[in-house]
């Protein structure tokens, strides 16, 4: 038997990676995010058979507070510490010629 979540008879389906972005990290996988992060990191990361994140700091074990720790390392895989996030400042549009039905895109 299937058990259905809403009124529109779908069932979820968990996706096979997610992409994270996390404040700090333990060396464990325990994360702390900033702000908005909050809404769907730990949402994201429980749905998913494999979460990698990635994280601005990796501190030691027992360096974050318990309070303040969001997602637990049981739903993380693997971590991955970058120096910075790259932001994207400016979309460039490409002109590709005319469409199919003769007007720009």
């Amino acid at each position: 038997m299937v058990r259905r979540c809403c009124s529109a008879g779908s069932v979820p389906l968990p996706g096979d990676f997610a992409l994270v972005a996390a404040h700090r990290a333990d060396e464990l996988g325990n994360l702390v995010y900033r702000k908005t992060a909050r809404n769907f990191g730990p949402v994201m990361a429980a749905a998913a058979r494999t979460t990698i994140v990635q994280v601005d700091d990796i501190v030691p074990a027992d360096a974050l507070d318990p309070e303040h720790v969001v997602t637990p390392c049981l739903y993380v895989d693997r971590l991955v510490r970058v120096d910075r996030l790259v932001r994207v400042d400016r979309f460039v549009r490409v002109d590709r010629g005319p469409t199919q039905s003769g007007g720009p895109l």
